[in-house]
């Protein structure tokens, strides 16, 4: 089934990427997430990701599709970093994205600031905060800390559209189903501080964001994400797995607040689990659809077997690199083409029942969501 008819994508996850002029070596890093070098002889253009950008990626800058990795490159220098970004983000058509701002830099250069990106993508972006950036900002001593950080949280995401968090990389998602005490946060924040501040992964201080997250969302009416699944080796994978956050789920289901399971691969069923048993959790396929390559269908319709049409969104979680834009927005188009005509071909759905599907997924749930 083409999906002509789709409207441009909503991105609800995604980050800015560099304008500057990137080496070889350097824009090839951003193609995985190691934050390694290679081994000797290898390259992240080997990969399932490799082969993505250069199904998708070269017609975009006038070369055929599957030009070799160094041709590709060549042809990326001979245009420069700012037209060959304008280009491959115009190809990616999307509407709308959504930017995690606690990124401002890749491959040590500076990302594009939102107002650039969105005239250079031409898109609509918004912002969403990430919590433990605004936390490891807040100045205050321990005693003041527990407060003024809910403070800082609500002042910044006033205007924003959702809050995010990183817990998984911090400690991992086994959140139990209480908040701390208050004594308890108190004397965490007063270790921390004594330590030297710095980059928060004491886990008394971050199940104690995550519940001021909640109360803050639940105030303005946001969503709040939450990383799951792969990642860079800062993660350890088993404890990134979302059904560990099933305690935290019905604790915070009063709360009415819409919490949003960002890419959860390889645990993307379990994401699609507690999208169906939990009115309030949401989930996304995100960087999985890239990173996959040509799996993207097989892993789609994996999500799809569980998750509610209507709880599912489209993202690319791109950073750095305008490429990853287009391939998550050309990998998601032609995995869910693939998947319902499938689907179609095997009497399992009618055409309207597809079209509906694509476009609540591509957009229409997004917008639903963060009341775009």
């Amino acid at each position: 089934m083409p999906l002509l008819d789709v409207p441009a994508l909503v991105d609800h996850h995604c980050h800015s990427v560099v304008a500057a002029g990137l080496d070889d070596d350097a824009l090839a890093g951003l193609l995985t997430e190691s934050d390694r070098p290679p081994a000797p002889g290898s390259s992240p253009f080997d990969s399932a990701l490799g082969l993505a950008v250069r199904r998708w990626c070269p017609p975009a800058l006038g070369l055929p599709a599957h030009t070799p990795a160094a041709e590709y490159l060549a042809r990326r220098r001979e245009l420069g970093a700012a037209e060959a970004t304008r280009r491959l983000l115009a190809a990616a058509a999307l509407d709308t994205c959504l930017l995690d701002t606690g990124l401002t830099a890749a491959a040590g250069r500076p990302l594009l600031p939102l107002s650039e990106f969105a005239e250079t993508a031409g898109a609509r972006v918004r912002e969403v905060i990430r919590l433990e950036t605004v936390a490891e900002s807040v100045p205050t001593g321990a005693e003041a800390w527990p407060l003024a950080v809910g403070e800082a949280l609500a002042a910044a995401a006033t205007g924003a559209v959702a809050v995010k968090s990183v817990l998984a990389y911090r400690h991992g998602l086994a959140v139990p189903p209480d908040r701390p005490s208050a004594r308890a946060v108190t004397a965490a924040a007063g270790q921390w501080q004594r330590a030297g501040r710095g980059r928060l992964t004491d886990p008394v201080l971050l199940h104690h964001l995550l519940w001021t997250a909640l109360d803050v969302c639940a105030g303005l009416g946001l969503p709040l994400q939450l990383h799951t699944g792969f990642g860079d080796p800062d993660l350890t994978l088993h404890l990134a797995d979302p059904s560990l956050l099933t305690g935290f789920v019905r604790a915070a289901e009063p709360s009415g607040v819409p919490l949003v399971l960002l890419h959860g691969y390889p645990y993307h069923r379990q994401a699609a689990w507690l999208a169906q048993a939990f009115p309030q959790v949401y989930t996304d396929l995100g960087l999985t659809a890239s990173y996959t390559g040509p799996r993207v269908a097989a892993v789609l319709g994996e999500m799809l077997e569980l998750a509610p049409f209507g709880k599912l969104l489209f993202s690319t979680d791109a950073y750095g690199l305008p490429e990853l834009y287009l391939v998550g927005a050309a990998q998601f188009r032609h995995g869910m083409g693939t998947l319902l005509d499938r689907w179609l071909a095997d009497g399992a759905c009618s055409a309207a029942d597809a079209q509906r599907l694509a476009r609540q997924v591509a957009a229409d749930n997004a917008r639903r969501l963060y009341r775009l």
